[in-house]
């Protein structure tokens, strides 16, 4: 009698892409993928995950995971930061609990530790202790936004925002911390 052969580990294949170089199938898969994870997505919601890297996920052909990284600038202690701002994180229903959110933040997290001043996201609280484990801090300051009417204070998003610091970038976590202008949320 043989004894069973341990299964090698699930390894996820995460594939990076510039908004450029996907194809409108890409994206509209992606799309539907994310509006099928996030019951409230809005259209601006799709337009803030665009224009980076994004980080995908297939098996057998179909897109199970998305995620993108994009560039914003962040105000803090006087000085503009250049920030890979992640949005659109999301894994099919029942592929969810396998480690592909975690490969796609893999490959987010290297691009932001080497191309960008910090890494800002805000997360649902039922994220906030997956990001907590890979070392994103939770900002206790207020947040604020530069929008066309000014800075405006952004209360709503007090507890919700988590950033990445990089080597050699200390960050105050206790003082303000204002987002550009887009539309639709702001953070």
């Amino acid at each position: 009698m043989t004894e069973p052969q341990p299964t090698a580990p699930h390894r996820t294949d995460v594939r990076l892409a510039h908004t450029a170089d996907l194809d409108p199938a890409t994206l509209k898969a992606a799309r539907t993928l994310l509006h099928d994870v996030f019951d409230d997505m809005t259209a601006e919601d799709w337009e803030h995950a665009l224009g980076g890297l994004h980080a995908l996920v297939h098996e057998d052909g179909v897109l199970i995971g998305h995620a993108s990284v994009v560039q914003r600038r962040l105000l803090h202690g006087g000085r503009a930061l250049r920030c890979g701002y992640v949005e659109g994180v999301g894994v099919r229903a029942d592929r969810r609990g396998r480690g592909h959110g975690a490969a796609m933040m893999d490959a987010l997290e290297r691009v932001i530790r080497k191309g960008y001043d910090l890494g800002a996201l805000g997360a649902a609280d039922e994220a906030a202790d997956f990001y907590a484990a890979r070392g994103w801090q939770l900002w206790r300051g207020p947040s604020w936004a530069l929008t066309p009417d000014g800075i405006r204070r952004t209360a709503d998003e007090d507890g919700c925002l988590h950033v990445l610091p990089t080597p050699g970038r200390p960050l105050d976590l206790d003082t303000d911390l204002t987002c550009d202008w887009r539309d639709g949320d702001v953070w």
